[in-house]
């Protein structure tokens, strides 16, 4: 992608003129060589003169100078009988990239697939009994797939998370109310149903593994509300692969993330972060705010996005594996808790509670015990042993896990279930 703003050219066009000079030969020529110093007079002023207000006058006094020293002289002159300075005037012409002209269809085309969502919630009025939907946030989301009288849209799950009602503002203008499908706090995402009647464009999604940094991409979204609705931002990508810790209503967790500089702003959540050829390659989800930072956003990847969103769709929620226990890491924990615990044990995950139902539960687990690995993977805290059963292994697998019990290591092997999980 070219550089968005292409400077004009400016083009100049001069004309010099050159008069021969008249020799005097007779005495009976001093009038006719007067009067060629005359000429010479008038057509070297016209040499700083581009505009005339009388055409007619001009030609009536070039058929004068011709006559006289048989020679025709052509300028564009303004003279008057004061003798006033005259205004130069310059044309400029303004051409158009071609690269410019692509990007601004792409975006024109790309907005009509962006939409704003507004979060209502359900609130009771302080002097009676009767309670009404109001909103309570705002922000974007991306329409990606229409099928018959459907149309669905990806937006971030702390968008819509806690409505009674969601509201979608279309391209058009129209508002159409939403259904939720499902939505998945761990990965910010949820995926929105409305009906197809006002979409205007869907966007595709790109493959984010591809991605490296420097290449150019446009954030677009709904800043501050939808009263900048579809507000297109430029940027690079600044880096991939990135690891953000994040605080969610299912926890603590570490999302994966593009970074950009591209401005992402309240509003801009579960908008589309597009590469050079339109396709989604981001939904933006947060950006760091604090005094002296600037330029740093983030997007969850288009190849994490998928897999999530096709599972909400199937099924309204995401299964993933569970042991059935929660989990603290032993940093967090006061010296009351780690009287049992060797000395020589400072990292890893308390289990803290157990689901009596669980895998964990009949594999021997109790409360107090502290776990170190899993299948050989080294546990410092809970949220090393979650990436590991939420990103490498699946519902049915078998695990091993290295526990410290009451200050003796010992292993424990189990099934894993599915918990389905939801915001």
């Amino acid at each position: 992608m070219s550089d968005f703003n292409q400077v004009s050219s400016q083009l100049e066009t001069s004309q010099e003129y050159h008069t021969e000079p008249v020799k005097k030969k007779k005495k009976g020529r001093k009038v006719q060589s007067f009067l060629s110093m005359v000429t010479a007079g008038v057509v070297g002023s016209m040499l700083t003169i581009v505009a005339i207000p009388n055409i007619d006058a001009l030609q009536n006094l070039s058929e004068k100078i011709s006559g006289v020293n048989g020679e025709q002289n052509s300028a564009v002159s303004n003279t008057n009988e004061n003798t006033e300075a005259a205004v130069v005037t310059t044309a400029t012409t303004t051409t158009k990239n071609s690269d410019d002209i692509a990007v601004a269809d792409m975006v024109e085309a790309s907005s009509k697939a962006i939409v704003g969502i507004v979060n209502l919630q359900e609130q009771t009025s302080r002097y009676s009994t009767d309670s009404s939907a109001v909103e309570a946030g705002s922000g974007s989301g991306v329409i990606f797939k229409v099928t018959g009288n459907e149309a669905y849209i990806v937006t971030n799950n702390h968008v819509i998370e806690g409505a009674s009602e969601i509201e979608v503002s279309l391209y058009n203008g129209e508002k159409a109310s939403a259904q939720l499908i499902g939505a998945d706090a761990l990965t910010d995402l949820a995926v929105l149903k409305i009906d197809s009647k006002d979409v205007e464009g869907t966007l595709e999604f790109g493959d984010s593994s591809t991605l490296r940094a420097g290449e150019d991409v446009l954030a677009i979204g709904n800043p501050l509300g939808l009263e900048f609705s579809r507000t297109v931002t430029q940027g690079i990508v600044s880096a991939t692969e990135r690891t953000i810790a994040v605080t969610t209503s299912a926890g603590e967790w570490e999302l994966n993330v593009i970074q950009t500089d591209a401005a992402i702003n309240p509003g801009n959540s579960g908008g589309a972060l597009l590469n050079s050829s339109g396709q989604v390659i981001g939904i933006n989800s947060l950006k760091i705010s604090e005094d002296g930072v600037e330029g740093l956003g983030f997007a969850i990847p288009s190849n994490d996005v998928v897999p999530i969103v096709n599972q909400l769709i199937e099924s309204g929620q995401i299964t993933r594996p569970y042991i059935g226990v929660s989990l603290a890491g032993l940093e967090e924990l006061p010296q009351m808790y780690l009287q049992e615990v060797p000395e020589t044990v400072t990292e890893g995950a308390m289990v803290m509670q157990i689901d009596s139902s669980s895998a964990a539960a009949k594999a021997g687990l109790a409360v107090g015990d502290v776990i170190v690995s899993i299948d050989d993977v080294k546990v410092t805290n809970s949220n090393d042993l979650r990436k590991y059963l939420y990103n490498d292994l699946s519902v049915g697998d078998e695990i091993t896990l290295k526990v410290y019990s009451k200050g003796q290591e010992k292993t424990v092997t189990m099934t894993l279930t599915g918990q389905q999980a939801t915001s």
